[in-house]
């Protein structure tokens, strides 16, 4: 029971999460850039103007009125205008994780800075030029840069002036804006990700409440755009460089059965199908699994394709899974169990978990369990890109940081992770989710931090964004330099 001699150990981020600098050399608004701070109890917003010029807000989750604007409101705090100054301190933010000792560095990079409307007919030397800079530092230090194309952070004008991915125009748009990154940072870097947490579209009625069944026929609809989008992307990189490896990003997790009651198992399953490989079938296998069908059914959906959809598909397929692991959930028949009440949760709460302050179950077990699950169905190699704990860390005066219970979960989550590898998964990388301290995607929180680095950032914008070591810095150092042996 030991990981590869190669294994990338490292960590991730995001850049509307982190980067800051919303609004200079050149970079386009995105739909990031509108949504406001928020709470585990507190949803965030996304702010517009309505045509008649009246300021209004609304869920992330709810579309906003027809015809009007995504726009920045006085009176709201936004937390990714900031960040935390990725784009300033990259230097600074990449030297402490060669200290930790990264093999990878999981990034993304902002269609924004690159077209910042999406549409233009040739890039933005300045977002060029940053994420090539940064690509250098890293490499200086030896680390594996692994990209992710779109992380969440749309143009506002691909968003508002042609109608977003369910305007099959975008996948050109994407298809540019790929073969530009590859083209650019040919040699500078490997490993791609297409779309981040892809299968999050199908989630919507597990975190929206009456979801009208035309905001799920949409998603199914503009999942199919980006399965388009994705497979291009693929064959472009392929084409550009046979070293690339680009492989899909989703939003993972297992779906237990609350009981062994054939109703719980059945759904469970459903669940997992409709979740998950619904979505990582279609990118791996090139086509889409055999019961898409009878979940385009329940919806009422009627894809759209064009002629040529199948064989890109086909012709796309993926070199590698990848995905984020957070917590599992369990599936209930009956309207009477207890729920699970989370943030970003779904689903029956399982009684054998204990659960974060905001609600996550914290569940190891599954993540070795998805893990072989992944694997048996795909038989492709598997890098696990998020996983972490967020939790509320205490500055103490002399600037250190105390968090045994980051140590305790990260360490379960590895000794997970090694069974796995032990059972025969072939497992590449572990890139914990947050490795330094940014914006909760979630919430808008700095107080839900997960980082090993600390910031010193509030939830209202305040601090000196100065770095700081906490406990478990150390510790990861640690395991990255025994190649996960020593996790004392």
């Amino acid at each position: 029971m030991s990981f590869p001699k190669n294994f990338l150990w490292g960590g991730a981020t995001a850049a509307n999460q982190c980067e800051g600098a919303w609004d200079i050399q050149g970079k386009g608004m995105t739909v990031s850039d509108v949504n406001t701070g928020g709470t585990v109890n507190e949803p965030r917003f996304t702010t517009y103007v309505t045509k008649e010029g009246m300021p209004g807000k609304a869920t992330m989750f709810e579309p906003i009125p027809e015809g009007s604007k995504r726009a920045v409101l006085d009176g709201y705090y936004y937390p990714y205008h900031d960040g935390i100054d990725f784009y300033h301190r990259y230097k600074e933010d990449i030297a402490l994780f060669a200290q930790m000792g990264f093999k990878i560095f999981r990034m993304s990079i902002s269609w924004a800075r690159i077209f910042p409307k999406g549409i233009e007919a040739q890039p933005d030397r300045n977002g060029l030029t940053f994420y090539r800079h940064v690509f250098e530092e890293l490499k200086k230090y030896h680390i594996e840069p692994l990209v992710t194309i779109f992380h969440y952070d749309l143009p506002v004008y691909l968003e508002e002036e042609m109608g977003g991915w369910l305007n099959r125009e975008l996948i050109d748009c994407y298809e540019k804006y790929a073969r530009v990154l590859f083209e650019e940072y040919k040699g500078l870097v490997k490993y791609w990700l297409t779309f981040n947490e892809i299968n999050s579209a199908l989630m919507i009625p597990a975190f929206m409440p009456d979801c009208p069944p035309s905001r799920v026929r949409d998603a199914l609809q503009i999942l199919h755009h980006q399965f388009v989008a994705s497979a291009r992307a693929v064959r472009a990189a392929h084409e550009i460089d046979l070293s690339m490896q680009v492989g899909a990003m989703l939003a993972g997790g297992c779906t237990y059965p609350l009981t062994c009651d054939p109703q719980d198992v059945l759904l469970a399953q459903k669940q997992q199908q409709d979740d998950f490989y619904y979505c990582s079938d279609t990118m791996v296998r090139g086509e889409y699994p055999y019961f898409a069908q009878r979940l385009w059914k329940e919806w009422d959906a009627h894809i759209e394709m064009a002629e040529q959809d199948p064989a890109d598909l086909k012709q796309g397929t993926v070199d590698m899974i990848t995905f984020s692991y957070y917590s599992s959930s369990c599936a209930s028949a009956d309207p009477n169990a207890q729920r699970s009440r989370g943030n970003f949760t779904r689903g029956a709460k399982n009684p054998y978990l204990r659960c974060s302050e905001w609600g996550w179950s914290i569940d190891p077990k599954g993540l070795q369990y998805f893990l072989n699950e992944i694997y048996a169905r795909y038989q492709l190699p598997v890098m696990v890109v998020e996983n972490g704990l967020g939790a509320a860390d205490t500055l103490e005066e002399d600037h250190t940081i105390h968090d045994p219970y980051r140590i305790a979960y990260t360490r379960e989550h590895i000794k997970a992770m090694e069974q796995a590898v032990a059972d025969g998964v072939d497992l590449r990388a572990y890139t914990y989710w947050g490795c330094i301290d940014l914006v909760s995607a979630s919430t808008g929180e700095m107080k839900k931090r997960y980082g090993f680095i600390y910031v010193d950032k509030n939830d209202d914008g305040s601090g000196s964004f100065e770095r700081y070591k906490k406990d478990s810095f150390y510790w990861y150092k640690k395991v990255i330099g025994s190649n996960g042996d020593d996790l004392d």
